[in-house]
């Protein structure tokens, strides 16, 4: 039995991907495996990918962040503002990537100095956030001024949303298995008071997390804004439960202390490529929704069965 669940946490996400799929493409011929289709997919889950990666980062000390979609919509109102502002492209970057990092800060305080619980704080912080891109806009859409309006759209066309996602995971990856800061990460996860005893510095570890996943959703929220050419400060609303979905599907434990950026990376797109099979074959919306929650709910149990089993 342990052969059999060390083999479903290793491989079992890329199993069920290939198996997906193999389905959509033999049961919707001619559309699902179409390079159209297959692009458009990877386009639409880059960003959702690059937030999936902040939330692996935080699910993996045993925490969460529940702010990171309302971080997208304001990260994505400040890019625009930048641009309206002069800025130019890398003013947009990075106003949307500071934004982001200081909410990530800010929650890593919370939890760090003020010990509220990350559920409750991040929870708080979305609230927040989201009432802050609201009120600086007055809930109105915030256009890209015409004149680096196609500079600005680019971003998202062509190849460049996935090379800049898989850069991300690549760099998210090298991060976690490479350095002692990653190794950190899944020690905290792991047994914090043992992190602790071993002497890493657990605050300094969290606080570098919450910083990393909230400027990660500040540069999903730019990819956004450019998809959408505005900042739109209704956007982003469920981005974090997606995140949550994705990683827990890929394999990370939310218990904290196991689990992968390819994992996370698997589960982006079998959720994304869900969705998109189901749209396809003209499966209700209130019915995907329904599918997605009982796969969120199938590997919530795995996950518990597979730590029960390592116990």
């Amino acid at each position: 039995m342990k052969r059999v669940m060390a083999f479903v946490a290793q491989y079992g996400i890329y199993v069920a991907l290939a198996a997906e799929f193999l389905w959509f493409g033999l049961t919707l011929p001619g559309t699902f495996w179409s390079s159209g289709n297959l692009e458009n997919v990877l386009r639409q889950n880059s960003f959702g990918a690059v937030l999936a990666v902040g939330m692996t980062l935080a699910i993996l000390t045993g925490g969460i962040d529940l702010s990171i979609g309302s971080v997208v919509a304001l990260a994505g109102v400040s890019a625009v503002s930048a641009l309206a502002h002069g800025g130019g492209i890398v003013g947009a970057l990075a106003a949307a990537v500071a934004v982001g990092a200081v909410v990530g800060l800010v929650n890593a305080v919370l939890v760090t100095r003020v010990r509220i619980p990350p559920f409750l704080a991040s929870l708080a912080m979305m609230l927040i956030v989201r009432a802050v891109a609201m009120k600086v806009t007055r809930g109105e859409t915030v256009r890209v001024p015409a004149e680096i309006d196609a500079a600005f759209s680019g971003m998202m066309t062509g190849r460049l949303p996935v090379a800049a996602m898989l850069a991300v995971v690549l760099a998210a990856w090298c991060l976690l298995v490479r350095t002692p800061f990653g190794r950190h990460v899944y020690a905290v996860g792991g047994n914090v008071e043992a992190a602790r005893l071993a002497g890493i510095r657990v605050r300094r570890v969290l606080t570098g997390v919450y910083v990393l996943c909230g400027a990660l959703a500040g540069l999903a929220g730019v990819m956004l804004a450019s998809r959408l050419a505005a900042g739109d400060p209704r956007s982003g609303v469920s981005f974090e439960l997606d995140a949550v979905a994705a990683v827990v599907v890929g394999g990370t434990s939310l218990f904290g202390g196991r689990g992968t950026m390819w994992g996370t990376l698997a589960g982006v797109f079998f959720v994304g490529f869900l969705n998109n099979g189901l749209t396809l074959a003209g499966v209700e919306s209130f019915d995907q929704q329904i599918v997605k929650g009982c796969v969120l709910l199938a590997a919530t149990s795995l996950d518990l069965w597979r730590g029960k089993e390592s116990a």
